[in-house]
């Protein structure tokens, strides 16, 4: 039993080894909740809501004409 703890702590050493020397991007400090270090970048969301903004703009224009009609 003793032989199959020893051989998970050298493969996990190995292993971490291994992906920091490799250049693995490794952060062992746990969960972060900062709002300004995340790559969320509002400037890329702002036209995909332009084509919504637009359509709702073209059916409040049209909402008194197709109410007058009726």
């Amino acid at each position: 039993m003793w032989k199959l703890i020893v051989g998970f702590i050298a493969f996990a050493a190995l292993a971490l080894f291994i992906l920091t020397k490799s250049g693995g991007d490794i952060d062992l400090t746990g969960e972060k909740h900062d709002v300004a270090a995340g790559g969320h970048d509002t400037a890329a969301s702002a036209p995909a809501s332009a084509p919504v903004a637009a359509s709702a703009a073209v059916e409040a224009a049209s909402a008194p004409a197709s109410a007058a009609s009726q």
